[in-house]
């Protein structure tokens, strides 16, 4: 009797220490970070017949492929294999298609949902990793990490899937932020890039000045003085980001923007010179067509969507900070739609373009129909065991230890706004340079150096430079890279090495029979174009 008691006992305490939070869960393989690469991840590894958990600081899984993020940048389709050509069929299979490389936001959240269902795989929503002390290193090994709620996770082999990388950063991996110089790797697309008249994104002889021509009375918001250095330079600047607006036209389905609370009037006064100036009257933001009469609503010119240069302290920002940046992107967004819709100084003929679009109230419905997730193109990139250039994605170099291939454009948005040698606003940062084939990315690419941690993967912050990663950075690469991420974890584990260690034959002949593209066979020269 005392025994059955003792047994009871016993089993309370262990419930109440799971319930609590306290206890440490274990799992072979651990992926921080719920981004389509991260969910692609934990499926693999549950393929793989190991344990696995997935960790998500957001309420919503899926990252920008259900943030709103509906127009695929996939590049040349045909290097799309194993589990990410898998997602699009399911997606396809929604709409009775054979694939889908446009969809609507909730039907992006459905197929990953079923995913999670499908392979039971243990999802932690709304957890954030301690900033302050999140990781616990054994020597160059993670060996528990632990969010802010106080919940710990110990893994064999960890994976930051994560568009930050702060599991990454604290795990003491080398990285870096913002763009190298052209010099540093001997590339010609990389730091400052000062548009001419020809590249820059504004009509010409637009005042940045406060009182148009007065440099007295000051800058505009978010104008600097120059562009902080010569073409070629590096900076810590950031690419800008926005949110993939889904919109709708549907007076059934939809809610109109109002004027947000913190409206600045001074942050659209550039839009509204620019509109004066003769700006195109459908370049304020995209309007691209998905299903169930919607859009994929991105940036679309030089003043648009994306909030240039509000974005600089995001990377290395902790997550009250970064709330507040989502926030502020969030509150500057809807103010953009408003007055493009209903500014008196906005064109008539423009308001007309945009005024019956609004927020679909079937869609994103826990966040009042608004995208949770911020667009962060570009934040940490980890300097591993090798170093994407554009050497790489335009193939002078070529590695022969390929984990999958990249085919979009090196494309990077703007990074800030300045006054050119006329004194006019200008644009700076953006490119768009077309491929005429698809890359390997090296496996290499993926790994930290030995002497910093031998058990984690970073398929999402890889180690590539700012010119290079404006075409690894695309969502179907961002989920290759996630499966191939989890057969290395899992290879690791099997064979008991480091992931510095994995044998590559190995790793190559497992990804082959899993259906990943690891070869462009095709050498007709012709240009890879985006759709």
């Amino acid at each position: 009797m005392k025994s059955n008691l003792l047994t009871a006992a016993m089993a309370v305490m262990i419930l109440w220490t799971a319930l609590s939070g306290c206890s440490v869960r274990e799992y072979d393989i651990v992926v921080y970070g719920g981004t389509s690469s991260g969910i692609i991840a934990a499926v693999q590894a549950a393929k793989e017949g190991k344990s696995v958990v997935l960790i998500d600081p957001s309420e919503r899984i899926g990252g920008m492929t259900t943030g709103g993020l509906g127009e695929t940048d996939h590049g040349k389709k045909s290097t799309i294999g194993g589990l990410a050509m898998e997602y699009y069929r399911k997606a396809g299979a929604e709409y009775g298609k054979s694939v889908a490389w446009r969809f609507e936001p909730k039907v992006a959240s459905k197929v990953f949902e079923d995913y999670i269902r499908e392979y039971a795989i243990p999802l932690y929503r709304e957890e954030y990793i301690d900033l302050d002390d999140g990781v616990t290193m054994n020597g160059t090994e993670i060996e528990e990490i632990r969010m802010e709620s106080g919940k710990k996770f110990r893994g064999k082999v960890f994976i930051d899937a994560t568009y930050e990388g702060d599991l990454m950063a604290l795990s003491g991996v080398s990285y870096v932020t913002g763009r190298e110089s052209n010099s540093e790797f001997g590339e010609t697309g990389n730091g400052i890039r000062k548009h001419g008249p020809e590249l820059n994104e504004m009509p010409f002889g637009v005042s940045p000045y406060v009182i148009p021509g007065d440099p007295s009375s000051g800058l505009l918001p978010r104008i600097n003085p120059d562009a902080g250095g010569e073409n070629g330079d590096g900076d810590g600047k950031i690419q800008a980001y926005c949110f993939r607006m889904c919109l709708t036209d549907d007076p059934e389905n939809r809610v109109m923007i109002e004027k947000p609370e913190g409206y600045d009037p001074l942050e659209y006064e550039l839009l509204l010179r620019a509109l004066e100036a003769g700006m195109p009257k459908d370049r304020c933001f995209k309007l691209s067509p998905m299903p169930g009469r919607k859009t994929d609503s991105n940036n679309h010119y030089g003043i648009s969507t994306d909030w240039n240069g509000a974005n600089w302290d995001y990377p290395e920002a902790d997550h009250k900070r970064r709330a507040e940046i989502r926030k502020a992107h969030e509150i500057y967004q809807k103010g953009f739609v408003w007055t493009v819709q209903n500014h008196p100084r906005v064109p008539q003929e423009v308001r007309d373009y945009y005024k019956e679009y609004g927020l679909p109230k079937d869609e994103f419905i826990e966040n009042g129909n608004w995208p949770e997730q911020l667009y962060i193109r570009e934040s940490r990139r980890m300097r591993g065991q090798t170093v994407i250039t554009e050497h790489e994605v335009l193939r002078e170099r070529v590695s022969d230890k390929s984990i999958g291939l990249g085919s979009y454009a090196m494309d990077s948005h703007n990074t800030q706004y300045f006054v050119n040698e006329y004194g006019y606003a200008n644009t700076e940062g953006g490119f768009f340079t077309k491929l005429d084939r698809p890359y390997p990315i090296s496996y290499d690419a993926i790994v930290p150096k030995e002497h910093e941690c031998t058990n984690l993967l970073v398929p999402v912050c890889l180690s590539a430079t700012h010119a290079a990663y404006g075409s690894v950075r695309m969502e179907p690469v961002f989920m290759i890279l996630g499966q191939s991420a989890a057969t290395a974890a899992s290879i690791a584990i099997d064979c008991g090495t480091s992931v510095q260690d994995v044998d590559y034959n190995m790793l190559k002949t497992k990804l082959t029979a899993d259906g990943q593209i690891l070869e462009d066979d095709d050498e007709s020269g012709y240009r890879v174009n985006p759709e």
